[in-house]
């Protein structure tokens, strides 16, 4: 990729409207000129509309300093927000005050409550209802000839796994879908069509009460008549003699939901669009479908690093890459930049499904914030394109991705394909 010294200096992490509508190769130029640079560059906070403004961030954008805070938890810590670059509102932490935004020992705790519902054992029995839910999916798309690739078929195979772990009623999944949808595209026109910019965080907190409403219903439903589901496990789960208190659970269903889906849903968009526009690799999947697979996955999420970064608070004086930081100071671990770091992935804007090794951060750096659904997510993109790729795998898109207006999720909005 050529260079261009002037690039760095004109590049805005924070302008929405701007750099982050760019193409993706100018953006992958920008950030590379970044990773170049000595020490870590320094952004003002953007306008929230509904958070007063804080005194900026740092951005790691190099896949070493990434892992290098991911793994100093004590140090670079989540506590004070780590899905947003504003620190949460106290109101908003009662729904979006999930582990993902816990230290220890909280987090911990939290942690080791929920990891019940995705034990092995657990995810070895979701591969037939994953497999059943995509065919599903894929006879609708063969029946309908041209369809989008999103709301259709990869926005909906996430939701129903989901829901269907969790025990959510047929009748509350579209509710779900929705709200989720609103969290994830806050800054988007398409989501928040009804709300001026000073009503997001309105409809931000009405989409969490609802979502936690619901889960306080059936989680109350369950501890009266237990099932099998992900809710009756959660709700009798205890470690050390502590449960999961509803507002705790209905916190979890909340990131399940968004955080699960967006991972999927954006990777299997994004993997159909490489596909359509590298048939050399398309070729190459169809021709060794067992043992491509796994490492086309893996590819799949480093190109498409559907989240873009994640929030840390500074906790005490340190230095990353010869920078100094002070007790407060935030950075933003820019998976996204981090997956294309050419210090470890040679043509990194290349799509390689072999690509071995690939220590992509896709599902967040080491450490304790992990993905805990990553090998989830793993089993429905593998199920969904080893389903198109034996069925139909002349499908390709007929049109450019419509994307998200966001800077933290690298989404699709919708993506028209057709089967031939």
């Amino acid at each position: 990729m050529s260079t261009d010294p002037d690039m760095a200096a004109s590049v805005d992490l924070s302008d929405i409207d701007g750099f982050w509508g760019w193409p993706i190769e100018e953006r992958a130029q920008a950030f590379a000129e970044l990773r170049a640079m000595p020490g870590l560059p320094f952004f003002a906070e953007p306008e929230s509309g509904f958070v007063p403004r804080g005194a900026g961030y740092y951005a790691l954008t190099r896949l070493d300093d990434i892992v290098e805070a991911s793994r100093r938890p004590d140090v670079f810590q989540s506590r004070q927000g780590a899905t947003g670059i504003a620190d949460l509102p106290t109101e908003f932490l009662e729904f979006y005050g999930s582990m993902i935004n816990m230290d220890r020992p909280e987090h911990s705790r939290l942690r080791r409550i929920v990891s019940r519902g995705f034990t092995p054992a657990r995810m070895a029995g979701l591969h037939d209802t994953v497999r059943a839910a995509t065919s599903r999916l894929v006879d609708q798309a063969i029946d309908a000839g041209g369809f989008d690739a999103v709301t259709d078929l990869a926005g909906q195979l996430p939701l129903e796994i989901i829901c269907d772990m969790m025990g959510v009623p047929a009748s509350q999944r579209a509710m779900v879908f929705n709200r989720s949808n609103m969290i994830l595209g806050a800054g988007d026109p398409e989501y928040v069509a009804d709300h001026g910019a000073g009503e997001v965080g309105t409809a931000l907190l009405t989409a969490g009460a609802e979502m936690a409403a619901l889960m306080r219903e059936l989680s109350t439903q369950r501890l009266a008549r237990p099932t099998d589901d992900l809710i009756s496990v959660l709700t009798s789960a205890e470690v050390d003699g502590t449960a999961l208190s509803p507002d705790e659970l209905a916190s979890f269903f909340i990131l399940l939901t968004v955080a699960g889906n967006e991972t999927t849903r954006n990777a299997i968009s994004w993997g159909l669009e490489i596909l359509s526009r590298h048939p050399d690799q398309r070729a190459a999947w169809l021709a060794d479908l067992d043992g491509v697979t796994p490492t086309a996955v893996e590819e799949i999420v480093r190109w498409s690093s559907p989240v873009i970064f994640m929030r840390r608070t500074v906790a005490q004086p340190t230095e990353l890459s010869g920078q100094a930081l002070e007790p407060g100071d935030k950075v933003l671990l820019f998976y996204w930049s981090a997956n294309r770091d050419e210090r470890y992935f040679a043509d990194a804007e290349d799509v390689d499904l072999r690509r071995s090794p690939n220590p992509h951060v896709g599902f967040g750096g080491t450490g304790p914030h992990i993905c805990l659904g990553m090998h989830l997510a793993r089993l429905e993109i593998a199920t969904m394109f080893r389903e198109l790729l034996t069925r139909v795998p002349g499908i390709h898109v007929t049109g450019a991705p419509d994307r998200l207006r966001s800077n933290f999720i690298n989404g699709i909005k919708h993506l028209p394909c057709e089967i031939r």
